[in-house]
């Protein structure tokens, strides 16, 4: 039986508190059980080098797990004097998840900077921080379309991440920890509200993956992935009344 008696299709209770913080341009308190991730966007009037005169924005992420975040107290990186490669990955997977539906050359020379910081860690961090860091973005993008500082909103769409898993042989949606650690193949899974696919990380722990097994994951995924959504527009829409 899971933690909550939860069905094997069964998503974690999911939440999004919009606007959670003051100062930045979006931000956004995601809850999934109780893996808890404040995401929030800076807005910087520049862009990286590459980027110079081409008339295109960029969109970045930063990732962190806070020391109390999880049972035992995690040393901070920044006393190494260096990122973990964990860390460095998930940077990069969150960057990757939001800028195919993102227009960047409706952004103009601005970069955008989504600082993903996990208060609490319970498995699925990663793919909490991606939905997270969506609808914080789509909130800050909201404000400046207000301000009229776009010519067109550069959402192109909605986006939402989900982690699964075989675990005991079954395949199992929104993995928590102890899940997540006994899992026999470990699955994050991200796609667009149009039904498109952007990113399958996917790995065999102990035994290789049936097609069988895959498949079924998938549509897993894909099932979870709608029910965010649209836990995503409903957020969106709440704040907006």
């Amino acid at each position: 039986m899971r933690t909550g008696e939860r069905g094997l299709d069964q998503l974690r209770d999911i939440g999004f508190e919009i606007d959670y913080l003051d100062y930045p341009a979006g931000s956004c308190l995601v809850t999934a059980g109780r893996t808890r991730v404040l995401c929030a966007v800076s807005i910087e009037n520049r862009v990286p080098p590459f980027l110079l005169g081409k008339g295109s924005g960029w969109l970045t992420a930063e990732y962190s797990l806070l020391p109390f975040a999880t049972q035992e107290r995690t040393v901070r990186e920044a006393h190494a004097g260096r990122l973990s490669g964990r860390t460095q990955e998930i940077r990069r997977f969150i960057g990757r998840s939001l800028r195919p539906v993102f227009d960047l050359r409706l952004a103009g020379e601005r970069t955008f900077i989504i600082d993903c910081d996990v208060i609490q860690a319970d498995g699925g961090t990663r793919t909490a921080a991606v939905n997270g860091a969506f609808v914080a973005l789509k909130s800050a993008v909201e404000k400046m379309m207000v301000n009229k500082q776009f010519a067109g909103s550069p959402i192109l769409d909605h986006v939402a991440a989900v982690s699964l898993g075989i675990v005991k042989g079954q395949a199992m949606l929104d993995l928590d920890y102890d899940e997540d650690s006994a899992a026999e193949i470990d699955m994050n899974f991200v796609m667009t509200g149009r039904g498109k696919i952007i990113e399958v990380q996917a790995t065999a722990e102990k035994i290789p993956v049936t097609r069988k097994h895959f498949d079924e994951l998938m549509d897993l995924g894909i099932s979870g992935i709608e029910q965010i959504i649209v836990l995503e527009k409903k957020a969106l829409e709440s704040r907006d009344r």
